[in-house]
């Protein structure tokens, strides 16, 4: 690859980071041409993009980023994959769901809407991340509780919005 090539390379990934408010890095390495087919497949029917891409190059981008990514470039090292979705945790639940038939893909690490995850042991939690649609559903949901209920989940959540949430989540439960 000419230096020419992988500044364009890099300068593509630079703007796919910028577009991309959920970014997860993988090791998908070590899976068969039919696994990583099947992989692929889950991706595209869960709305997530799925590239393996250079951990030089991918360092590059994200020294060139805007984002702040903290610790994640110290997770570029091996195989990694990258996985971009609208729903903060489509790439979660499409790991989790594959890895019941296969070792891999492992979490290396992600990007959620400025919050940052570093490894496998986070994937149940980036699994039960909300998406803003879900959130949203669970405040009109509030909104149309009776009054006490949101006077009680405001006095109960210290009044923080994760307050009313995990208030009104135990009430569920």
């Amino acid at each position: 690859m000419t230096r020419e090539e992988k500044s364009l390379v890099i300068e593509d990934l630079t703007a796919q980071l910028a577009e991309n408010a959920n970014i997860y890095l993988a090791d998908i390495s070590g899976l068969d041409a039919g696994t990583t087919s099947n992989l692929r497949r889950a991706c595209f029917k869960a709305n997530v993009s799925l590239k393996v891409i250079k951990n030089t190059l991918l360092a590059k981008a994200m020294e060139n980023s805007d984002k702040d990514f903290g610790e994640l470039p110290n997770v570029l090292n091996g195989n990694t994959s990258l996985m971009f979705a609208e729903t903060g945790n489509a790439p979660a639940k499409v790991i989790k769901e594959f890895r019941k038939k296969s070792e891999k893909p492992v979490l290396k690490g992600a990007f959620i809407e400025e919050a940052i995850f570093i490894g496998d042991d986070n994937l149940e939690t980036l699994v039960n991340i909300k998406s803003k649609e879900e959130v949203i559903g669970d405040i009109i949901g509030l909104l149309q509780s009776p009054a006490k209920n949101v006077i009680s989940a405001l006095k109960s959540g210290g009044g923080t919005i994760a307050g009313i949430l995990k208030t009104l989540s135990e009430k569920e439960g």
